[in-house]
């Protein structure tokens, strides 16, 4: 089987099993949390998203890998992170917390479609194995940061951020 066949044979997988837990059991446990705390925990998952700065370390990826791919996903990736950080800590300044939210779910689903873009246009399939030490990366954390951007984007649009006491489940 070939290198890109491989890649994106993870890659798929990989959303297949995340779907599956994250709708089986963290989804539900989620709900069972005030809303500030849910997304709280989202973004306790997104603040570690400062490990992609790695795709730009020599030595962690090989000498081969796309620029054009690497520095998008480390910068993309740390500012996702920061914003993330910066909600866990502003946690109890609502509005603040809640505009941090909304930042680091549309910044990171920005970035990752802005990493897929850039991973088809040069060729990261087909040299995968330049990834190194960071193949791990898009084929089991990726895909679950994507699911969780959307399940968090779908409970912002879904009901509003000051939504009365009795209604503070998600």
């Amino acid at each position: 089987m070939k290198t890109a066949a491989i890649f994106q044979l993870q890659l798929v997988l990989g959303y297949v099993v995340w779907a599956a837990v994250i709708c089986k059991y963290v989804a539900p446990w989620l709900r069972t949390l005030r809303r500030p705390e849910a997304f709280a925990v989202i973004a306790a998952l997104h603040s570690f998203r400062f490990f992609g700065l790695a795709f730009i370390v020599p030595g962690v990826v090989g000498p081969q890998l796309p620029a054009a791919f690497g520095s998008f996903a480390a910068y993309g990736d740390f500012a996702t992170g920061v914003f993330a950080l910066l909600a866990l800590l502003t946690l109890r300044i609502r509005p603040l917390f809640w505009t941090l939210v909304a930042a680091f779910n549309v910044v990171g689903v920005g970035d990752l479609l802005l990493d897929y873009y850039h991973a088809i246009q040069n060729g990261l399939p087909e040299h995968a194995g330049e990834l190194g030490a960071m193949y791990a990366v898009p084929v089991l954390y990726v895909p679950a940061l994507m699911i969780t951007h959307v399940l968090a984007l779908w409970w912002l649009l879904r009901r509003p951020l000051d939504a009365p006491a009795g209604a503070t489940r998600l």
